[in-house]
């Protein structure tokens, strides 16, 4: 059912958006690496709805429940169940959806493929099943950090919103500097303009897209599997993945194709005992391993389908009509999508660095 993610350090996420609850299961998780309930929650809190001016009002605590795998504060090798319980889930405001597919969103196509869906908040394709992803890579930073690189950063911020783009140094951008505003941007300036251009959104009952740029400071050099599971092809999997993606492009990116060989290219240098790049238009990554430099990417993600104006759609019955959005949704999903992108690149890298370990004894 595509359900499931990673070859070592495996999750499979479960629930529907405006079901019981949703949540995860993690397998292959190594024992003794310690995790407490505080820091998931840290992680969750930073997704959750209801932050701000500019996210979905919808108020839920997503309170995370460890049901099983986690004894006395650490990892016991068992498989490890988290869940999250919906609170506030509103079913009715979906009910004209029943009858007629919304449209850019999934109603159709699952209607499609499966015969039957799940018309409450979008069911499975919701991008609240993002929450089992969070929590299981708030483990998998621990295990990252306790066993292969007890220095790894992953920060990944908003770098546009439509046509305003931030200045931000990937060099030394930081946690706190993203958290400092409610955009997560980390160019204060670019900040002010983008919330405004998503309050006008808001307004006009529209939505708005962009781009996250992450960054991989520290990461551990010869993590990725030739030829199929390159670590970009792992990371682009990973992003386009998430609801609302659109486009990923790692290092250089497009913008790489304009230059010449001569100009691209990232000359070797010799920094103490350690093998450098002078330039990093390779994003970190080499060959599909990376190089012990930064890996920089960025992900597009389209604006919200979910709009408070009418549209031009079809009925379940195949009848031309018209659907106008209902319900709580985010104007523009960035801000809440920059830590389900560290999210997953944690999850990718956690599951490399265990592979590397078990086919070279390394980590």
């Amino acid at each position: 059912m595509g359900s499931t993610f990673g070859q070592l350090f495996r999750i499979h996420t479960f629930g529907e958006s405006h079901g019981g609850g949703v949540g995860v299961v993690i397998d292959g998780c190594p024992p003794r690496i310690e995790i407490s309930q505080e820091e998931i929650q840290h992680d969750l809190d930073r997704r959750k709805p209801g932050q701000s001016e500019i996210t979905t009002p919808r108020k839920e605590a997503d309170q995370a429940e460890i049901l099983s795998g986690v004894f006395e504060g650490k990892t016991i090798g068992s498989p490890i169940s988290i869940l999250v319980r919906n609170k506030d889930a509103r079913p009715e405001a979906y009910s004209e959806m029943k009858e007629k597919y919304r449209p850019s969103h999934a109603d159709y196509t699952y209607d499609a493929k499966f015969g039957i869906r799940n018309h409450e908040g979008g069911g499975r394709s919701s991008a609240r099943e993002t929450i089992g992803r969070v929590a299981a890579a708030a483990i998998a930073k621990k295990v990252l950090t306790a066993q292969f690189a007890d220095d790894l950063e992953i920060v990944a911020y908003v770098k546009t919103v439509r046509d305003i783009e931030a200045e931000v140094d990937s060099d030394s951008v930081t946690l706190a500097d993203v958290e400092s505003n409610i955009v997560r941007t980390g160019d204060p300036a670019a900040a002010e303009k983008m919330i405004e251009l998503i309050k006008e959104m808001r307004a006009d009952g529209n939505s708005v897209g962009g781009t996250i740029e992450c960054v991989i400071r520290n990461c551990p050099v010869g993590l990725g599997m030739p030829v199929f599971d390159r670590l970009e092809a792992d990371l682009a999997k990973a992003m386009l993945s998430l609801p609302a993606t659109k486009g990923f492009e790692v290092g250089s990116g497009f913008a790489g194709t304009q230059l010449t060989g001569r100009d691209h290219n990232d000359p070797f240098r010799m920094e103490g005992d350690r093998v450098r790049t002078a330039s990093n238009r390779s994003g970190g990554v080499q060959g599909g391993i990376s190089n012990g430099e930064n890996i920089i990417f960025r992900v597009a993600f389209k604006p919200t389908a979910t709009i408070m104006t009418a549209q031009d759609t079809v009925s379940t019955e195949k009848e031309d009509t018209e659907l106008t959005g209902r319900g709580r949704h985010d104007p523009c999903v960035l801000p809440r999508a920059v830590p389900i992108v560290e999210a997953m690149s944690a999850l990718v890298l956690c599951d490399h660095a265990l592979r590397q370990r078990a086919q070279c004894g390394e980590g």
